[in-house]
């Protein structure tokens, strides 16, 4: 027993709750002011009693009654024997550890008197009863959420997938705390400790099982389990790769449907890299097609026909035929018979008969052509001529020309003297990266001399390099235009042709007295098919991008995933014309990602893709009407007559419209 203030001795009394039979005992002690009064009792009693006896001898009499100070202490006492001060604590109801563990109240003890009504009393010291309910195992433990969720990633093992937690309502340590954990599904490659943390056994796999879901349940100290087990569903996901998701290898393209999204549901992965900016290449590879960009549907006069060009232009590689024979010895790619594509590999080229060179060249002339070109070989590369108008006989001056030259274009053009003519510009020099990169180009040399302005697939180039020379004395040479090559008449022992060109050239020609619009060469360099975004609004301000003339190339930058991801989903494939050439386009993306602080920090592999154009569907008209009319005779007769035509009808496939056509009254 331990004393508390004023040196009142405290009483103990140990309770089992909710059990009505079950041991405790009572060790109450009295003291008064001079006298001590000792009455115990640690015999066996049932939860709701607890016996004590008073030492009455200093008392003088009998003891009567027990007072308990304090109404909330849910206890009473009562008097078992008056001559031996016997008495019984007990409780007035069912006691909880749940809802309080412990109660604490004052009692004292009280004599019979001098007189039976009670009168003159006398009490013993105050004693303090301190009583602890002991607790019950009742309840099972209860997990604190209904499903547990974990991601993990293929062949890791991990310390701690996720943890669970169970709780008991239980008040004790004993039966409060859960001790121990249990997967209860067999045969998982999980295992769990005593704190309820989730750890693999083994590498997972992905490709072997994404999903798995166990069952797990608690126990608390006192061995109870749980009523019900818990969910645990752990996915697996694959090692992060960055690159883009989402994406098919091959589009399908039917003609005529106008724009398709290439990439609806693409999407880069970074495997959460800090990354501060994303830059994506989408090019589009259509040079395969026939002469580029499936040109080849028209032929270069038809187009500068559609384009508006000014007429008086002379096709100096026709096809071949009895009466332009000069081009036949060339080598041809696939193409169509009006508009060959022509193949020079360094052997070949073709002299122009003088009834088909163009006359009169004035100060203002055009000169175009598609051409194709890669490096030349060598260190030392040789000038590789396309057109060069050059003396017959007897001398070798260079009248006019165009060539390449160590990857740059050169036109020179020397202007015949006359009195007042001095040193005046010759050679006018452009070194472009179009000119050796091997994909088809569209070239147009507008002169107005002494201007000379070169447009490449619609753009402008200004020289950069323009050497003056003396002007041609007159003579009476003839010369010679050749293609491919440049004639060397004199100064040789045989003529011959000199400097080859190695490439592709098609629809080359030469227009006197006049020089072609931008509006024109942008018409005839235009492409009919290429890239495309799909609702430009949506892409919002996080985005940039940008275009190359020809539309096969795009460029978009953004500071952040979310932006980019919905820029590419935006990217489509177009092609205006009613029966392209069918066949695959390449695709090809190259990725740059920047981080803070670094040139490039996660390496993004290019994708390389197709779009698959089908074939169109052939033009088909159909005419429909009644096989056999029959009219009375009578009705023919009539002035008015019958009409003959009145249920025909005429369906295009090509404007996919149905039209009625009613020939004539009669």
């Amino acid at each position: 027993m331990q004393g508390l203030a004023m040196g009142v001795p405290t009483v103990k009394l140990t309770f089992t709750s909710w059990i009505l039979q079950a041991n405790a005992w009572l060790d109450l002690s009295v003291f008064t002011q001079a006298n001590k009064a000792k009455f115990q009792n640690k015999t066996h009693t049932d939860l709701t009693e607890g016996k004590f006896i008073v030492d009455i001898d200093l008392l003088k009499g009998e003891i009567c009654a027990f007072k308990i100070h304090g109404q909330e202490a849910p206890f009473e006492a009562e008097v078992l024997n008056r001559t031996s001060g016997e008495g019984v604590l007990r409780a007035r109801g069912p006691i909880d550890c749940e809802q309080q563990k412990e109660y604490t109240f004052i009692i004292q003890a009280y004599d019979c008197g001098a007189s039976p009504s009670g009168t003159n009393w006398k009490k013993s010291h105050k004693a303090v009863v301190h009583i602890q309910v002991d607790d019950v195992n009742e309840f099972s433990p209860v997990f604190r959420e209904p499903l547990y969720r974990a991601t993990v990633t293929e062949g890791k093992i991990y310390d701690s997938i996720l943890q669970v937690e169970a709780w008991d309502q239980d008040c004790s340590p004993q039966y409060s705390q859960i001790c121990n954990y249990e997967i209860v599904t067999q045969d998982t490659p999980f295992a769990i400790d005593r704190n309820g943390n989730i750890r693999n056994t083994e590498r997972l796999s992905y490709d072997k099982q994404q999903h798995y879901k166990i069952m797990v349940t608690a126990y608390d100290c006192g061995q109870k389990r749980a009523m019900e087990s818990v969910p645990v569903h752990i996915d697996v996901k694959p090692v992060c790769k960055p690159g883009w998701q989402g994406w098919n290898k091959r589009v399908d393209y039917e003609p005529g449907t106008g724009s398709k999204q290439l990439f609806p549901k693409m999407h880069l992965e970074t495997c959460d890299g800090p990354l501060s900016s994303v830059r994506a290449m989408v090019e589009l590879q259509t040079s395969h097609i026939g002469k580029g960009c499936d040109r080849e549907t028209y032929s270069e006069k038809s187009l500068q026909k559609l384009c508006g060009a000014a007429s008086g232009s002379t096709d100096l590689l026709p096809a071949p035929s009895a009466s332009t024979n000069w081009t036949a010895s060339l080598l041809t790619d696939s193409g169509r018979d009006s508009d060959l594509i022509f193949r020079f590999d360094g052997r070949q080229a073709a002299n122009i008969p003088e009834w088909v060179v163009p006359q009169n060249l004035t100060d203002q002339f055009t000169i175009a052509t598609w051409m194709k070109h890669g490096p030349s070989p060598g260190l030392r590369a040789e000038k590789e001529t396309l057109l060069c108008n050059s003396d017959k006989t007897e001398m070798n001056r260079h009248h006019y020309s165009l060539y390449v030259h160590n990857c740059r274009l050169v036109f020179l053009l020397r202007r015949d003297f006359i009195q007042l003519d001095s040193f005046r510009p010759a050679e006018f020099h452009w070194r472009l990266e179009q000119i050796c990169d091997k994909e088809w180009h569209y070239y147009v040399i507008n002169v107005e001399f002494p201007s000379v302005t070169l447009f490449v697939d619609g753009v402008t180039y200004e020289p950069y390099l323009v050497t003056d020379d003396w002007p041609i004395h007159p003579s009476e040479i003839d010369v010679q235009l050749t293609v491919g090559a440049c004639w060397q008449g004199g100064e040789v022992t045989t003529p011959r042709f000199t400097q080859y060109f190695r490439g592709s050239l098609s629809g080359l020609t030469i227009r006197p007295g006049k020089i072609a619009t931008q509006k024109v060469i942008s018409c005839l360099q235009a492409c009919k098919e290429g890239l495309d975004i799909s609702s430009l609004e949506s892409l919002g301000k996080g985005i940039k991008f940008h275009f190359n003339p020809a539309q096969s190339v795009l460029v978009m930058e953004a500071d952040d995933l979310e932006s980019i991801n919905t820029a590419m989903t935006k990217v489509s494939y177009i092609n205006s014309r009613q029966f392209p050439t069918p066949g695959l386009r390449k695709l090809h993306i190259t990725t740059t990602v920047q981080c803070f602080g670094e040139d490039t920090c996660i390496s993004i592999p290019d994708i390389k893709a197709m779009v698959m154009v089908l074939p169109p569907s052939e033009p088909r008209i159909t005419i429909a009407g009644v096989e056999r009319l029959v009219w009375p005779a009578a009705q023919l007769r009539a002035p008015i007559g019958v009409a003959l035509f009145k249920d025909i009808h005429i369906i295009s496939t090509v404007t996919k419209t149905d039209a009625t056509l009613s020939i004539g009254d009669r």
